[in-house]
């Protein structure tokens, strides 16, 4: 379904409007459990605030009803794998607010596994809050053959208020495949035209432009050394198996 916009709960929207393998790409964004307020995404269309959807938006940081349906949910899904994992994460950390977090994660990751064509990709952006958890529960609801990229990108400059630690400055964007037939186009930079003589100075008769570069490796490791011309002997010995054959 194209051009439509959605307000409301996205697990009931996935749930109730969107079908099976129909989603090319998916970027999520979710709130990462660091304790803000994100009251502001429950704002209606006339830009009132509705209590009983802020009510019910916070209760998912805390374990409760609402965390317990949820991880209920994951394990009726039928996906052994996310509810396996889940059941793992909860003996290890309780009911407190991070399982909540998970627990609800959980539940949606499992409905846009299901709409996510086999030809589609999906990049999870989150803080290292809750992104080694958020990992292992994308690798059991997507494969971790699936797992193509951790992405860390540079979100802010530094601070200067770190007192015992570095400063978070950097996120995670977590992409994964529904399966070997993904559709990727790989991002190329064009080369400035000014440059591209000072970096290819060599040119074939045709004009096409080429680079001579070394084949040593600047740090070379003994078990990693191979002869250059190894493979001659290997084809000496097939094209004499051959001759050896016709005669």
């Amino acid at each position: 379904m194209t051009n439509h916009l959605y307000y409301g709960d996205n697990l009931a929207v996935l749930r109730d409007s969107i079908a099976d393998a129909s989603v090319d790409l998916i970027y999520l964004d979710p709130p990462f459990n660091s304790n803000a307020s994100y009251n502001v995404l429950f704002r209606s269309p006339t830009g009132d605030q509705s209590a009983a959807q802020i009510e019910a938006f916070d209760d998912t940081w805390h374990w409760g009803d609402e965390a317990e349906t949820a991880f209920q949910d994951v394990r009726r899904s039928g996906h052994t794998d996310a509810a396996t994992m889940l059941e793992a994460m909860r003996s290890f950390l309780g009911t407190n607010d991070m399982m909540a977090y998970l627990a609800m994660m959980a539940v949606r990751l499992i409905e846009l596994h299901r709409v996510l064509k086999p030809t589609g990709s999906l990049y999870l952006h989150c803080d290292p809050t809750a992104s080694h958890y958020l990992k292992i529960l994308l690798d059991a609801v997507f494969d971790p053959r699936n797992f193509r990229n951790e992405i860390v990108w540079k979100r802010t400059f530094a601070h200067g208020d770190p007192k015992n630690k570095f400063g978070d400055v950097t996120d995670k964007i977590f992409f994964y495949v529904k399966s070997d037939k993904a559709i990727f186009s790989p991002q190329f930079k064009a080369i400035p035209a000014e440059r591209i003589n000072e970096i290819y100075k060599s040119a074939d008769p045709d004009g096409r432009r080429w680079q001579s570069v070394t084949l040593r490796s600047p740090s070379p490791r003994p078990n990693l050394h191979y002869s250059y011309l190894a493979g001659t002997s290997i084809f000496d010995r097939l094209r004499c198996s051959l001759a050896g054959s016709t005669a």
